[in-house]
């Protein structure tokens, strides 16, 4: 080749090299559409990417090779219902009152789809819900929170599953229960595609949660697990009565491994089609799950305990994030990052406002951006309260009964949910007890993780497992941290009493 023509040659280069830039830029630059998926009970190891010998998610391995990957992400809670208000908020899940699961949320907090939806974006959500009731009449629905649309069920809900349509009677719907709320989103995406809207989709799937059922095309890859996994018995709900009953562990994994393929499926074919329409490159797609893995499940966990507890292996679960536009080269994080993050860092990629009130998640943006490293602040955890109930009831007790049925039985035989929350008109001493912890960059400060424990230190960099307590050789580390806790807790006790609505 010749020089001129080498140089039109570079030249032309140039010029498509600039155009491809200019495009991703321009794709980056508009407001993207976003899509929340998140697993029940799908503990941080339970994905092949995080190295589990035996589960096949190849949807899910492929997003985190592809995507922003965060091997620090946290749930803002250790149980269900919690982690769910964290997502909606940005807030810690006892500042309104969401303490344990089928504890509602409060009708004046302010979700990601309230901001939203002010924004202009079409919100619309699909599966579990479990901050209230999803019924017309309940104040706390998907609706009343913010969603235009809604296919929702009250708590979790296994194959062959019952959801509400925007508040009506439930109805039940024939097929595996991830496919289902997938398929629904996706027609919610296409009306919004047709109205040119940006659209908020939250799916919450009811896998990978007990009772566990699987299709037999996902049962079969999973017939040759350990031997060792027979020597135990675990606890949880028979599908054929509803109440509790003791199986093989090797049986009981077999099913919910099939859960969470089924699962991983039905999140491809969402991206498949939003890559099939277009949409894909400027949607944002957030995985996670919303506690750590269950006990029946503890099999393979690297971390101390399980679900419901506030250490590693009851807070530590997958996180991943996609946007092509934006993201265009795979990274992995070890930022500690909480799902209370996700509202702030929605509101700064689509323009919209900040509640004016405390928030205890930060915007994840410059993270996606590459140029942040270190969190600019601790993450507070905190199961619950010392006390229970007390005062009256925030809401009519008549709106918050559920409609949804599911398998799993209540004590008293019902094959549905209802929800609580309490007026707490003030703070009062023993309100900052309970199992809490701090976890800044490097260290995690526990106080009364579990009975007797009282207060524990670990260097999280060096000590994942929590298996060494170091607060004898790091006091100085310790009193500051428990310093910081309090402070925190108080911010959050102010906001229980009802002070951030007036």
């Amino acid at each position: 080749m010749n020089i001129p023509a080498l140089r039109a040659f570079f030249a032309a280069a140039l010029v498509a090299s600039t155009l491809v830039f200019s495009a991703a830029t321009s794709l980056a630059a508009e407001r993207p559409n976003i899509i929340l998926l998140m697993g029940d009970d799908h503990g941080w190891d339970e994905t092949a990417y995080n190295g589990h010998p035996y589960l096949k998610t190849p949807v899910l391995d492929q997003m985190a090779a592809k995507g922003l990957r965060l091997d620090r992400f946290y749930s803002g809670g250790s149980s269900c219902s919690p982690t769910r208000g964290t997502v909606m908020t940005g807030r810690h899940h006892n500042r309104y009152g969401t303490f344990n699961p089928g504890w509602s949320i409060r009708p004046e907090e302010i979700t990601i789809a309230k901001l939203l939806r002010d924004a202009g974006y079409a919100c619309g959500h699909f599966g579990k819900w479990h901050l209230g009731p999803v019924k017309a009449a309940s104040p706390t629905n998907p609706g009343a929170m913010g969603f235009e649309q809604w296919l929702s069920h009250d708590n979790f809900f296994e194959l062959n599953p019952f959801f509400s349509r925007n508040g009506g009677p439930p109805e039940q719907f024939k097929g595996e229960s991830s496919e289902i709320v997938i398929r629904e989103a996706m027609r919610f995406i296409d009306r919004a595609k047709q109205q040119q809207r940006p659209f908020f989709v939250v799916v919450w799937f009811g896998s990978p949660h007990e009772p566990y059922s699987g299709i037999e095309k996902d049962l079969s890859l999973y017939h040759n697990l350990p031997a060792s996994f027979a020597n135990r018995r675990v606890r949880l709900t028979s599908n054929e009565t509803g109440r509790n009953v003791e199986r093989l562990q090797r049986d009981v994994l077999r099913e919910r491994f099939a859960e969470i393929t089924a699962m991983d499926r039905a999140i491809g074919q969402l991206r498949d089609h939003l890559g099939a329409t277009g949409l894909r490159p400027n949607t944002l797609l957030w995985y996670c799950g919303d506690n750590g893995t269950s006990a029946d499940a503890n099999a393979t966990v690297p971390f101390r305990a399980e679900k419901g507890h506030i250490y590693e292996g009851g807070i530590r679960v997958p996180g991943i994030i996609e946007w092509p536009a934006q993201i265009s080269k795979p990274r992995a994080s070890d930022m500690n990052a909480v799902t209370s993050d996700i509202l702030p860092t929605l509101c700064e990629v689509a323009g919209a406002p900040l509640p004016k009130r405390p928030l205890d998640g930060i915007s994840l943006k410059p993270l996606l951006d590459g140029k942040m490293t270190e969190r600019p602040r601790p993450i507070g955890f905190w199961h619950g309260l010392a006390r229970g109930e007390k005062g009256k009831p925030y809401i009519d007790l008549e709106l918050q009964k559920g409609t949804t049925p599911l398998v799993k039985l209540a004590g008293d035989g019902r094959p549905t949910r209802n929800f609580q929350n309490y007026i707490y008109p003030k703070i009062e001493a023993e309100d900052f007890g309970g199992p809490r912890a701090l976890v800044d960059n490097r260290y995690k400060l526990v106080i009364d993780g579990a009975r007797g424990t009282g207060k524990e230190l670990f260097d999280l960099r060096n000590d994942p497992a929590e298996k060494k307590n170091i607060i004898a050789a790091q006091p100085v580390v310790a009193a500051k941290l428990e310093q910081q806790l309090r402070t925190w807790q108080q911010s959050v006790l102010q906001s229980l009493t009802g002070a951030d609505y007036r």
